[in-house]
């Protein structure tokens, strides 16, 4: 089913459904933005990856700007680490953290112990764990979400770049979209 809508992606869906929208943006803000560990272009890596892995465009290229952004190595370093994490220039705990978003991406009860003695193994916090498998699976959703409702996708990844600068939260974003709506 394809929505009838010219806004891509989840912005689209948010706009048919605005109830959904400020609980969905809210995890978001908590997930990606909130208080965590993990820095924001970390968490925005994971949802990147999963969405990659999942293969969903409109998310895969909204998360892979706001990362790409946020590194000094830019979309270079998302290009590796979507490519092959384990030999992307990143730290051995971030791989074993990415690690386990693949296994929450392929099921939940994929994530072993194995995955997470070695994320510990590096020195890898229970928060660390708690929100990589929490992101994981929120992208899950919306992965699912976006493209089970057939949105649009822009495959062009410079189309993405301008909203990735800012600096915002995502409840902020969505309110100021609302307020330019009226």
């Amino acid at each position: 089913m394809a929505l009838r809508t010219d806004e891509p992606g989840i912005r689209g869906l948010f706009r048919y459904q605005p109830e959904a929208a400020q609980p969905l943006n809210q995890l978001s803000e908590v997930l990606l933005c909130g208080d965590s560990p993990l820095s924001r272009a970390e968490r925005e890596l994971i949802a990147a990856y999963v969405s990659s892995l999942n293969r969903c465009r409109f998310c895969y290229h909204t998360h892979a700007a706001f990362a790409a952004v946020r590194f000094p190595e830019g979309m270079a370093l998302v290009d590796q680490v979507r490519a092959d994490p384990e030999s992307a220039p990143i730290t051995a705990k971030f791989k074993a953290l990415l690690a386990i978003a693949g296994a929450v991406q392929r099921g939940g009860q994929e994530v072993t112990e194995d995955h997470v003695r070695a994320a510990r193994q590096e020195e890898a916090t229970d928060r660390e764990i708690h929100d990589t498998v929490l992101i994981a699976a929120a992208f899950c959703m919306y992965n699912r979400y976006v493209d089970g409702l057939a949105t649009l996708a822009c495959d062009d990844p410079g189309h993405y770049a301008q909203r990735a600068e800012l600096n915002t939260g995502y409840v902020k974003v969505w309110n100021d979209a609302l307020d330019e709506a009226v």
